[in-house]
């Protein structure tokens, strides 16, 4: 039985190093986050980026350039090695969006030993303006 603690670190820090990898887009980054099989699913029935390679890949062909978002989250569950974040990206108005766009996240990480992920799957939708 894994610690929900240790869980809890481990979370967090896995967490701290997306955001890194997110703002900076460096493959190295990015890879450091995955085990070399894991599965990357950008919405939860749609294809899935297999293995680090594909990852790095499908992460840089949708990358986000850095400072057009902001990102917020919080550890909403844990259960064993799988964990929960819930979080809220904020993009920056553009010529394409001229009001930005706001989404909520959920994802569901399972972490390994080593605190990076095996699977990895996300869930979000954009909020409505006012």
């Amino acid at each position: 039985m894994t610690d929900r603690n240790t869980t809890d670190a481990a979370a967090r820090c896995w967490v701290a190093a997306y955001e890194d990898a997110w703002r900076t887009n460096d493959p190295d980054d990015i890879r450091r986050l995955f085990t070399d099989a894991a599965v990357y699913a950008t919405e939860p029935w749609g294809d899935a980026w297999e293995g680090a390679d594909a990852i790095v890949a499908g992460w840089l062909e949708a990358r986000d350039e850095p400072g057009t978002y902001t990102f917020e989250w919080d550890l909403a569950g844990i259960d064993g090695r799988r964990v929960f974040v819930e979080g809220r990206t904020v993009y920056a108005p553009a010529d394409s969006q001229p009001e930005g766009r706001t989404y909520r996240n959920l994802w569901v990480v399972d972490l390994d030993d080593d605190g990076r992920a095996q699977a990895f799957t996300e869930w979000y939708m954009e909020e409505p303006h006012a």
